[in-house]
Parts: C-alpha cells; sequence; structure tokens
C-alpha cells in the first residue's frame, strides 16, 4: 500500500522533514520523538517569525502579543515561550498556545488574533503555526496510518498583524466561522498508542471536508472571491472542487505538491502563494482550513 500511494498519483512531488535521520524514526520511542518535537518545532517556529518580520518591517520588541498553534507535540511551557526568548521579546509580551485542533488550527489563531487586535487597537500581533508531523510518525497496518505517512510533511508559517482595519500590507481578516461536528471526531484524529501519537485517517474524510466546506461557504461565501483551502491531500482537494463548483484551488494543490500536507500550516502557505501572484492588487479570498474535532474554519481575506 505505501508503494502504491508513494508512487501514484498522489499530488505531492517532495515533503521535508526537520527530524533527522527520518529512516529510524519508526524505531523511536515515545519520548524521543517527543524531544525531537521540543528541539525542532521552536526553531523553525522561530524561522518563520523571522522572515515575517523582515517582511513586515518590524522589530521583535515591538511585537506586543505572540500566539502559536500546534498538535505534532507537546510542550509545557509552550512553544510561544521558546520562541519569544529566542527571539528577544519583550517580558511583558502576551503569550498563548493553541493545542490540539489539529489540521484546522490556523484560523481559530487568526480568529483569536482579531479579538485581541479588536479590543486592543494599537496591538502588534504575531501568529506562529508550527508542525513537526515526523516527529508524530507511527507505523502499523492500519491503512488509514499508512496513507497519513505518505501525506504528512513538517513546515511552519507566520503571519504579523496590528490592530485597526488593515495590517501594513493593507490585508484585512474577517468574517471568522467554525462548524464542530463531534460526531464525526473519530473519523480523523490523534490518539495515543503506547505514549505515542497515532493519526486515525478514515477514507470517509475528503467527502465530510467538503460537505463542511460548503456548509460555511454557503453562510458566507460569495461567487466573485476567490478560494484559498488547506491542502489536506489530493482527493480532498478534487471534492472541495466538485462541491463548489470548479473554482481555482491551485494554490492549494501546489503547496501539496512542493510540501505536503504541513497541517496547520497548510492554509498559510497556501495563502502566501495566492498574494505572491497579488502583489500590489485588490483581492477578496475565503480561506477554510479543517481538521481534529471534526471542525472546519473559514475567514475573508480583503484587499481594496
Amino acid at each position: 500500500m505505501l508503494e502504491k500511494v508513494l508512487n501514484g498519483e498522489n499530488g505531492i512531488e517532495k515533503r521535508h522533514f526537520a527530524m533527522p535521520e527520518v529512516e529510524r524514526l519508526f524505531d523511536l520511542d515515545a519520548e524521543t520523538l517527543n524531544r525531537g518535537f521540543e528541539r525542532e518545532a521552536p526553531k523553525l517556529g522561530k524561522n518563520a517569525l523571522e522572515k515575517a518580520m523582515n517582511d513586515a518591517g518590524v522589530a521583535p520588541g515591538e511585537i506586543d502579543a505572540l500566539l502559536t498553534c500546534t498538535c505534532t507535540g507537546y510542550l509545557c511551557p509552550g512553544i510561544s515561550s521558546y520562541v519569544a526568548e529566542q527571539m528577544g521579546m519583550r517580558s511583558d509580551i502576551f503569550l498563548s498556545d493553541m493545542v490540539g485542533l489539529g489540521c484546522g488550527a490556523a484560523v481559530p489563531m487568526l480568529r483569536q488574533a482579531d479579538a485581541l487586535a479588536r479590543a486592543n487597537p494599537s496591538m502588534t500581533i504575531a501568529c506562529v503555526a508550527v508542525e513537526i508531523c515526523s516527529a508524530a510518525f507511527y507505523l502499523d497496518d492500519d491503512p488509514g496510518v499508512l496513507i497519513s505517512l505518505c501525506l504528512f510533511g513538517d513546515g511552519a508559517s507566520a503571519t504579523i498583524w496590528k490592530g485597526g482595519d488593515a495590517d501594513a500590507s493593507g490585508v484585512r481578516c474577517s468574517h471568522f466561522d467554525t462548524l464542530h461536528l463531534p460526531e464525526y471526531r473519530n473519523l480523523l484524529r490523534f490518539e495515543n498508542s503506547g505514549g505515542k501519537l497515532k493519526n486515525r485517517l478514515d477514507r470517509a474524510v475528503p467527502e465530510k471536508a467538503s460537505i463542511a466546506v460548503k456548509t460555511l461557504f454557503d453562510r458566507h461565501g460569495d461567487p466573485e472571491v476567490d478560494i484559498v483551502s488547506h491542502a489536506g491531500g489530493r482527493d480532498v482537494l478534487e471534492e472541495i472542487s466538485k462541491i463548489l463548483g470548479a473554482p481555482d484551488l491551485s494554490p492549494s494543490r501546489e503547496v501539496l505538491r512542493q510540501y505536503g500536507n504541513m497541517s496547520s500550516p497548510s492554509v498559510l502557505f497556501a495563502f502566501e502563494d495566492y498574494l505572491r501572484a497579488r502583489p500590489d492588487e485588490p483581492f477578496h479570498a475565503w480561506a477554510t482550513s479543517f481538521g481534529a474535532g471534526f471542525a472546519c474554519h473559514s475567514c475573508r481575506f480583503d484587499r481594496e
């Protein structure tokens, strides 16, 4: 099955792994895997944040709040504590770590940033989505486990937001929504197996994800908006394309091709790819992410 999926038309050309000696991952115990997450997640998150801050022209001392999301490992204090320390941020910075929302977490993280910015219009807020999926690889004969091994890669993405009507680039993020369907929770989730994280991935996920996306789109969607989706997998994107009338999902497909499914950072990678094609143009985009819960999330990105 691994050979069939990896050698087939799965929409993935390459993936990136932060964990060293990837060929030994399946021999490592739970403690060693999580220590790898503890080491690599702050490092990867810091690298993404440095790039975002350079692009935004923001210095570490100007950041008032640092929000992070992850699901592929556990740290206490959270990743935000380590990233803030490594970046030399102020000691009074507000730190918040979102854990357990799976692949969909980036949009709820932005929703938290939006709430902070509305309550504190002068705030500058950094958001970091980081996943070390290779620290959560698990091997057995479950078809869902084997397919997930062929999909997931490591990655991190960061964004900088300012209070007020728009950030420095003129991009506004708004119209947040969530659909929570706990009756489908066991279709897609991590479970503990001998201390390790084991990913459950049911074959019904592409269909259920597309229906959830359509439900949110019908609430907020506009026939004129572009669509930016979490790159969950080839079958997921095909189902979303089918149910939404074949929109242009090329940014999401390109992220899947270049990186695989990185869990929470994926939708932000897709939005960056979308932005890169429109450096100064007005746009209206509807973004969606989905994952464990089972939950689906959405928001609007606009530049007038």
